[in-house]
């Protein structure tokens, strides 16, 4: 388990390869969900 470990996370930093345990759209994903956790809110108004 480490660098050379192709099946872990640290291991496929250092290989620079993707899968399961690495997606390449991690990002998309995290952001997507966030987004949609979040309550909608409504703008606030003149008063």
């Amino acid at each position: 388990m480490g660098k050379g470990d192709r099946k872990t996370r640290r291991g496929k930093i250092y290989a620079g390869s993707f899968g399961k345990t690495r997606p390449k759209d991690a990002g998309k994903k995290v952001a997507a969900k966030s987004a949609a956790a979040a309550p909608a809110r409504k703008p606030a108004g003149r008063r």
